[in-house]
């Protein structure tokens, strides 16, 4: 089982860049799970459109056999579910197949104004774990889709011993962007001591600003790392995602889709 967790600043499209090489990665017959680690909840968005789900509160004598319902948002997290039925839940209803047969997992978040967003990773990722998702499952490949903002608590938790084998981070050469993957990149660093995932490298998306290039390799330079791969700034991302589809189902053909079948192919090869 390959586990790798992408890492990266809110906008970046790391999302988008996740999802994108987990229906790549699915296409070529792999078995893949996506663990969306944002309190936003949008990480497999573009998986789940569609997507029949019961709530799982069937009565036992069978007159409630448990409401179905089809959406966009099609799951609920495992904070929500955690909120609501402590641990009265079913493995299937925190984890969905969306598109292709990827597994789409969302940690959730906190009640707003109320408690810590790194919370929801920690339970979603224990809550795997307890239910046997990795045996009853089996993927071949692990992608976790970690918002890169802040490294701490929660946030690090796909970092740790037993988790990713790996951490990449997606960044473009705007100077935000470029300051998060530096922060991602040192705190990766300074969890190597323990036993955590290690850096794995950057992946270049471009935003077509000054530099850039000599930017983001400056940045892998100075912590010994590489640019693994690079995204075309491309309308064809928008134009997928006006759809509520990953690129790779949208315009399979296009060159932007095969951009995503090599980067895939590379974290496969890492």
């Amino acid at each position: 089982m390959k586990k790798i967790a992408i890492y990266g600043k809110g906008g970046i499209g790391k999302s988008t860049t996740v999802s994108n090489v987990a229906v790549a990665l699915a296409q070529e017959g792999y078995t893949v799970m996506q663990i969306g680690c944002d309190p936003k909840a949008d990480s497999t968005l573009s998986l789940r459109r569609n997507i029949s789900v019961t709530d799982g509160n069937k009565d036992t004598d069978n007159s409630n056999p448990g409401k179905s319902y089809r959406s966009r948002a099609g799951i609920k997290t495992v904070l929500d579910l955690i909120r609501e039925r402590g641990n009265d839940f079913k493995l299937e209803e925190m984890a969905v197949k969306g598109s292709n047969g990827v597994i789409c997992v969302e940690a959730g978040g906190p009640t707003p104004g109320v408690g810590c967003a790194g919370r929801g990773i920690i339970a979603a990722l224990d809550k795997l774990k307890e239910k046997g998702a990795y045996e009853i499952y089996k993927p071949d490949v692990v992608l976790y889709d970690v918002l890169g903002d802040v490294v701490c608590g929660g946030f690090s938790m796909p970092m740790r011993a037993g988790y990713a084998d790996k951490v990449y981070i997606v960044t473009s050469g705007e100077n935000m962007a470029i300051h998060a993957a530096a922060n991602i990149a040192m705190a990766v660093q300074s969890f190597k001591s323990k036993g955590y995932a290690e850096l794995g490298g950057l992946i270049l998306n471009h935003h077509d600003v000054k530099n850039e290039n000599e930017k983001v390799l400056e940045l892998a330079n100075d912590f010994e790392t590489s640019v693994i791969g690079e995204l075309t700034r491309s309308e064809t991302v928008q134009e997928a995602e006006e759809l509520g589809k990953t690129v790779m189902e949208a315009f399979p053909d296009s060159p932007m889709a095969e951009e995503y079948r090599k980067l895939a192919r590379k974290l496969l090869e890492m």
